[in-house]
Order: C-alpha cells, then structure tokens, then sequence
C-alpha cells in the first residue's frame, strides 16, 4: 500500500489558512510561525496535481477543486483527531464496545432513552443490542455474548437487580369474537381461537413461557409480526403494555378481559460479570437502572 505524500500537517494548516482567512491568523490558530504555515501549504500546492488557490495580488481564492478538496481535508482531519481520541478512550479502561441480550418483553422505547444518555457521557463506546426471547436471553449470558441482559428469569449462577413490573397484556382486534364472549373471558373460551406467540431464540433448549392454550397457534420470531398479526385480526396474543400502549389508545386493539386478571413479569437486569464488569458496562447499568426505577417517567 502506497504512503500519502501530503501530512496531516500540511492539511491542518491548509485548513486553517481557509478557515482565517490568512497565513498570518492560521499561524496564530496553529501556534507556529508564519513562514512555516506558508511553507506547508506551498508544498503541499506543489504535490497536488491541480492547483487549490487563484491569487490575485496578496488575495488567494479557493479553486473548485480546493473547495472540493477542503471539505475532504476537513473530514481526515475530524477523522484523525477521533481516533486520537478513541485511543485515549481505551487507555482509561473502558471497553470499546457493550453488548446488550434484550429480552422481547423489554419497553424499547425505555430502554434508548437509556442508552441515549449514557452515548452522550460516552460517544466511543460502541453498543449492540441482540433481541432475544425467552432462553435466547439466558443463553447470551451463558455463553458471555452479551456484557449485560434484561431478563425476567435469570440463569442459574447469575443474580439479577429487579427493574421493577412489566404489564402483559391479552389483546386482540377490536371486532374479534373473543370480545363478544362476554365480561370474564375463560381458558377455555381463549383455546377455541388462534394464539399468536413467539419463537424461543435460544439454542441449546427451548422453553414455554405465559400461557399456551391454543392449538391453533402460529409462531412468530418478533415482537413486531406477533403486533401486525393481531391488529390484522389473525388472532390474539400475549404482549407488554409498552409495546400495544399506542395501539390500545388508538382502538387499534382491544385488551381482553380475562377471568384471571392481567398477567405481570419482573424485569431484571444481569451483569454477566458481576461486580468486575468494565466501567463502561457499569455506566450502562447506572443508566438502566435510573431509566427504569421510575415506572411513571
């Protein structure tokens, strides 16, 4: 692979001389003599194959091609200085990335508020958010896929720190018959008609969850295509409030009400590391924890 010729020096002090308007201020900007900016860019001028500046007397003027060449210069440079950054990030200890096992009964929209705030403390770490159910959950803690997971079972050897209820609703379409059923809908009554319900992503074995009644149930793999096939009056399903809140208030969907009263699951979360989790892992944590230790927020 060949070098480039032209430093990063000579850009910056391209860039600058662009920026103030002239060799005198970008010298100031830069913190070097004048005669080094002006010799910087006049070597870099001299390497490039088209010419970056018209001058007309002392007045130098960007060419098409220097204003096209500015802009690429200015983003090497924002470039370089993030990796510089990125390397004092990792010096701290702070691990480069944080992986997420998040369960399908997890408020998403909760859960980016918090990951929203902790990206602004801390824009290097890069995060990854793998959407699981059921053991598929367990198993990216088991298998040390995932830094953290929200979950509502934690796995044998792994404690988790309670975030507090998630609502699980029975909803169908409005004009579905389980409605006209009457005010207390029986087991029975839910196992004459089509359930929607979801895919277990785990590997290594698969578990039931909530109530299965239906033999005529069709099996979806997301949270979002068991949605679309109850509003599309498929069937009806088990969901968390957060996820129907919406279509509830709209009369899209309809809860159904059932002889046995609303269904609730704790929401945990798990450090796969324990108390030796990475300082970035724990900041996440801290930001879950605040995000969800408030149900009303």
């Amino acid at each position: 692979m060949s070098q480039p010729r032209i430093s990063l020096e000579q850009w910056a002090a391209f860039k600058a001389v662009v920026d103030e308007g002239s060799f005198a201020r970008a010298a100031e900007l830069l913190n070097k003599s004048q005669s080094s900016i002006s010799y910087a860019v006049a070597n870099l001028e001299r390497m490039l194959p088209v010419p970056v500046f018209t001058r007309e007397g002392r007045k130098a003027e960007l060419t098409e091609a220097g204003r096209a060449l500015y802009r690429r210069a200015a983003a090497l440079l924002k470039q370089a200085e993030e990796v510089e950054k990125a390397a004092e990030y990792l010096a701290s200890g702070w691990e480069a990335e944080v992986v997420l096992g998040v369960d399908a009964l997890v408020p998403m929209e909760r859960l980016f508020c918090a990951l929203h705030r902790f990206s602004i403390k801390s824009p290097q770490t890069r995060l990854r958010v793998l959407e699981t159910t059921l053991s598929g959950t367990a198993e990216t803690l088991l298998n040390r896929t995932a830094d953290l997971a929200l979950i509502s079972v934690p796995p044998p050897g792994f404690s988790g720190i309670p975030l507090g209820q998630v609502r699980m609703l029975a909803v169908a379409h409005p004009n579905h018959e389980l409605l006209r059923q009457g005010p207390s809908i029986t087991e029975e009554e839910l196992r004459r008609h089509r359930q929607i319900v979801l895919r277990d992503t785990g590997a290594r074995r698969q578990v039931d969850a909530g109530w299965l009644g239906s033999e005529q149930r069709w099996t979806v793999t997301h949270p979002a295509s068991s949605l679309e096939a109850v509003k599309a009056g498929l069937g009806f399903a088990f969901l968390p409030y957060e996820r129907v809140r919406a279509d509830l208030a709209a009369g899209r969907l309809q809860a159904l009400p059932l002889a046995w009263g609303e269904r609730t699951t704790i929401l945990n979360l798990v450090l796969a590391n324990g108390d030796s989790a990475g300082p970035a892992t724990q900041a996440v944590a801290d930001e879950l924890i605040r995000e969800f230790e408030h149900p009303d927020r």
